[in-house]
C-alpha cells in the first residue's frame, strides 16, 4: 500500500492544526457558523440528529493492521466504541465531541490517515474492487490508479467548490465489483485490440433522487492521459453544472440535458487544451506508483496444506464459513475470507473497539498486515493461506464475527436512517432487526442464494437501494414509517436500476413482504437459478400479485 512522503505526512498535519484553530474561533464566537460550516465540512465533519459524526477517508478501501488500531483507539477515547463503515468505504464515528475533534484528526495524522474530502462539493474517496490485486479475473490491480486519483484530487484549488459532491470508481477489469456505473466518473481497466490497457471512462452515473446509470464517454482512454481526460470532465461540469437547485447539481442531471454525445463534444474540446501537457503521466510516475503496491511474497509451498481438508470434514460450522465466506484466491494455497460486519440483531456495518483490534490482530498474523473495506460494508482479509483459514474462523466466531451470511439476505447494505442522520425520513436499524429476526434460518438463506437486500432511510440513498436485487427506502407518510420495495437492481458491469413493486408497507410488514417475494423465487425458480436470473425470466409481476393480490 501506498505510504506517505514527508511533503503528504506534512500537508495532513498541517490541516489538523488548521482546523484546530478554525474550531478554538468557532467556539469561541469568532468565527461565523455559516463560514464554519464549510471548513468542518472540508474536514469531515457533519452535524447529524443527535450529535457531530466524522467520516475518516479510507482511500480505495486498502488500510494496515497498525491504522485498524488507531481506529480502535478513537473509538474507545473519543467516541462510545464503535465505528461505522460506509458504502464509500470509509469509517464514520458517531458520537464525537466538537472540540475534540482536532485530537482525532491529529492521532489519524500519526498513522497516515485524515478526513480531508470526505464531505462537501469536492471530489470525494476514490473507490475499487475490494479484491483489487488478488482477483484471478482483473487485467490491472486498479489501486495504483486510485492512488494517483486521490493526490491528483485531494485539495485540488479548482475542484474545491463544485456544484455538488463527486464520486469517482475504478474497476480492474470486465467484471465490476466497484459500482463504476452508478458514479459521476466511472473507469474501468480494458485491453485496445493491440493487448494495451488503458481505460474505457463513463459518466453521468449515480443514484439517489434522481438516479441514472453511466454513459460512457471514451471508449478508450490512453493512461497516460487520465489526469488530462478528467480535469477535461470536471472543467466542464464546473462550468456548466447547475449551482442554483443542489438537488439539480450533479453531473448526472448535466449528462442527462445535454445528451451525452453533446457532453462528449465539450469534454473533447476541453481536452484538446490539455491533452499532452504538464498533467500527462509518465512511465516513470506510473511505474513508481504500481511499485507501492506490488504483490506480497506468498509461500510457495502453502498449496501442499493438507490440514485444510481435515478441518472441514470435522467441524460443519467451519465447513459452512469457509463456503459462505471465503473465495479462491489467484494463488493456490491461499483463500480471501470475508468478515461479516452484519451480525444478529446488530447494526449492519458496525464495528465494536475490541473487534477492530481483534482484525487487526488477524490481519497482522495472517494476511501480511493488510485490510480491505467493502461497499457491502464487510471487511475483507485478502491473503490468507488455506493451513490458517480454521484457526482465524475460530478467532472470528469468538468475536461475532463470522456469521456465515456474505452474500445472502443479511448481508444487507444499510444506511443509519433516522436513528442518527439529520436527512432521513424514517427508521432502518429496526427493519434491518426484523429481517434479522424472521430470516434467521441459514439454511433457508442459502437456499436463496445470492441475494443483495439494499436499505435507504431517504431518497439520498446512501445505501444504494436503487441497485440491490431488493431495494427497500423509507418514506414518511403523516408521521409514521413506510417503506417502498423495488425488485431487479444490479450493481454490477449489467448495472441497472430495480423497478418499484407497488405502493409502501407500514414498518411492521416489511420482513413479511419479503418472506412473500422470496417464497415465490422459490416457487417459481428454475434449477440453479439465482434471484436476479429468476425476476429476469418471469418479469415483476408475479412478486407484485403474490404480495397485493393474496389469494
Amino acid at each position: 500500500m501506498y505510504v506517505y512522503k514527508q511533503v503528504d505526512q506534512q500537508l495532513v498535519d498541517q490541516r489538523v492544526e488548521q482546523f484546530r484553530d478554525q474550531t478554538r474561533r468557532f467556539l469561541a464566537g469568532e468565527l461565523p457558523e455559516e463560514e464554519f460550516l464549510a471548513l468542518r465540512l472540508m474536514n469531515g465533519l457533519y452535524i447529524q440528529r443527535l450529535a457531530p459524526m466524522l467520516r475518516v477517508a479510507i482511500p480505495y478501501g486498502t488500510f494496515s493492521a497498525q491504522q485498524m488500531r488507531t481506529l480502535a483507539h478513537i473509538a474507545r477515547t473519543w467516541d462510545r466504541g464503535y465505528g461505522h463503515f460506509t458504502t464509500r468505504t470509509n469509517i464514520q464515528f458517531n458520537w464525537p465531541k466538537l472540540e475534540e475533534v482536532p485530537d482525532i484528526l491529529a492521532e489519524l495524522a500519526k498513522v497516515q490517515m485524515h478526513a480531508i474530502q470526505t464531505s462537501g462539493n469536492c471530489i470525494r474517496n476514490t473507490t475499487t474492487d475490494p479484491l483489487a490485486g488478488v482477483a484471478a479475473d482483473e487485467i490491472e490491480d486498479p489501486r495504483p490508479w486510485c492512488e494517483l486519483i486521490r493526490q491528483w484530487s485531494t485539495l485540488h484549488p479548482e475542484f474545491a467548490y463544485l456544484p455538488r459532491k463527486f464520486k469517482i470508481a475504478v474497476s480492474g477489469g470486465p467484471n465490476d465489483r466497484a459500482s463504476s456505473r452508478v458514479h459521476d466518473i466511472g473507469l474501468e481497466l480494458v485491453r485496445n485490440e493491440a493487448g494495451e490497457t488503458g481505460f474505457k471512462v463513463l459518466v453521468g452515473g449515480g443514484l439517489g433522487r434522481t438516479p441514472f446509470i453511466g454513459k460512457v464517454i471514451c471508449e478508450y482512454l490512453d493512461p497516460k492521459e487520465l489526469f488530462t481526460y478528467l480535469e477535461a470532465i470536471l472543467r466542464i461540469y464546473n462550468l456548466k453544472g447547475r449551482r442554483d437547485n443542489k438537488y439539480k447539481a450533479r453531473i448526472k442531471i448535466l449528462v442527462a440535458a445535454l445528451g451525452i454525445d453533446e457532453f462528449r463534444r465539450l469534454v473533447e474540446d476541453e481536452w484538446q487544451h490539455l491533452k499532452g501537457g504538464e498533467l500527462r503521466l509518465t512511465e516513470t510516475k506510473i511505474q513508481a506508483m504500481k511499485d507501492h503496491f506490488q504483490p506480497f511474497a506468498y509461500d510457495v509451498g502453502a498449496a501442499s496444506d493438507t490440514t485444510l481438508q481435515q478441518a472441514l470434514s470435522s467441524h460443519e460450522d467451519f465447513r459452512v464459513w469457509y463456503e459462505r465466506n471465503t473465495q479462491p484466491h489467484r494463488i493456490t494455497g491461499y483463500r480471501i475470507v470475508h468478515l461479516s460486519l452484519k451480525p444478529l440483531l446488530g447494526a449492519p456495518g458496525d464495528i465494536t473497539d475490541l473487534q477492530m483490534d481483534v482484525v487487526a490482530d488477524l490481519a497482522e498474523a495472517f494476511s501480511f498486515g493488510e485490510i480491505r473495506a467493502t461497499q457491502d460494508q464487510n471487511l475483507v482479509l485478502t491473503d490468507v493461506q488455506q493451513k490458517d483459514l480454521f484457526a482465524v474462523w475460530q478467532r472470528l466466531r469468538d468475536n461475532n464475527l463470522a456469521r456465515a451470511n456474505i452474500n445472502t439476505l443479511t448481508d444487507m447494505i444499510v444506511c443509519p436512517g433516522f436513528d442518527f442522520c439529520a436527512l432521513a425520513n424514517a427508521k432502518t436499524l429496526n427493519i434491518a432487526d426484523q429481517i434479522n429476526q424472521l430470516f434467521d434460518d441459514l439454511d433457508y438463506l442459502h437456499d436463496l442464494g445470492d441475494v443483495q437486500l439494499n436499505m435507504s432511510g431517504c431518497i439520498n440513498a446512501c445505501a444504494h437501494h436503487h441497485i440491490g436485487h431488493i431495494g427497500i427506502l423509507g418514506v414518511d407518510k403523516k408521521g409514521e414509517d413506510w417503506y417502498q420495495i423495488t425488485l431487479g437492481g444490479s450493481a454490477t458491469e449489467n448495472a441497472r436500476l430495480g423497478k418499484v413493486l407497488g405502493k409502501a408497507v407500514p414498518a411492521d410488514e416489511v420482513a413479511n413482504t419479503l418472506k412473500v417475494i422470496l417464497d415465490t423465487y422459490l416457487s417459481l425458480r428454475q434449477e440453479g437459478e439465482r434471484f436476479i436470473e429468476a425476476l429476469d425470466r418471469v418479469g415483476i409481476e408475479p412478486f407484485k400479485t403474490a404480495v397485493y393480490e393474496p389469494v
